[in-house]
């Protein structure tokens, strides 16, 4: 939710709006999946890297965040599929990109807020650079994540590539709506996008 604190909804289809417009962004014509799919060679492994594992938890320490995740997949129009109203303190990981720990960016998505009060992601943009992001895979690792950097990218100015194209270690991307609220119809004018990088592993 907008920091100016409104909640003027007329409806859930507001909600959807901030993320909608960063997955229409970055895959309305399917022309990114290859990247997601993991099309660059690896470098050396200096760094944790860990087999195909699904993610079932999150936690945020510095934001006080714990939460289930869910797979989400793909929509009808070729975008990534927002996680539902109904669960929206939980988190959704695009499960046709890599697993946490695996090379490349995972993608974990979640909504800042609804009509009703804060979501999973709700204090997202006020994450510092050093935090720490654990994700609980289902092979009992927790892959343990050190946020690089936070950047607030327009709806229509998102960087492709540096979001879902770097392949060259195992990588985290969280992403929520943000920035100013413009009403029905448009929703929030940026999208939040958290950078992470795996640093540690250890078993839950």
């Amino acid at each position: 939710m907008a920091k100016g604190g409104r909640r003027n909804w007329t409806g859930p289809v507001a909600l959807l709006l901030g993320l909608f417009g960063v997955f229409m962004i970055a895959f309305g014509d399917g022309s990114w999946r290859e990247v997601l799919a993991g099309g660059n060679n690896p470098p050396p492994r200096e760094f944790p890297v860990l087999e195909p594992s699904r993610p079932i938890r999150i936690a945020i320490p510095s934001l006080d965040v714990r939460a289930p995740v869910h797979a989400v997949g793909v929509a009808d129009d070729g975008s990534i599929a927002v996680p539902s109203l109904r669960r929206h303190n939980q988190a959704g990981w695009y499960d046709r990109g890599p697993t946490p720990g695996q090379f490349g960016p995972a993608i974990i998505v979640g909504h800042a807020d609804t009509r009703d009060g804060p979501s999973v992601f709700h204090g997202l943009a006020d994450i510092a650079p050093g935090a720490t992001v654990e994700v609980t895979r289902r092979d009992r690792t927790v892959a343990i994540f050190e946020v690089n950097s936070v950047a607030h990218y327009a709806k229509d100015a998102l960087p492709i590539e540096q979001v879902y194209g770097d392949y060259t270690r195992p990588g985290l991307r969280l992403i929520t709506c943000g920035g100013e609220w413009r009403g029905d119809g448009i929703g929030y004018a940026d999208n939040i996008v958290v950078f992470a990088s795996l640093v540690e592993v250890r078993d839950s």
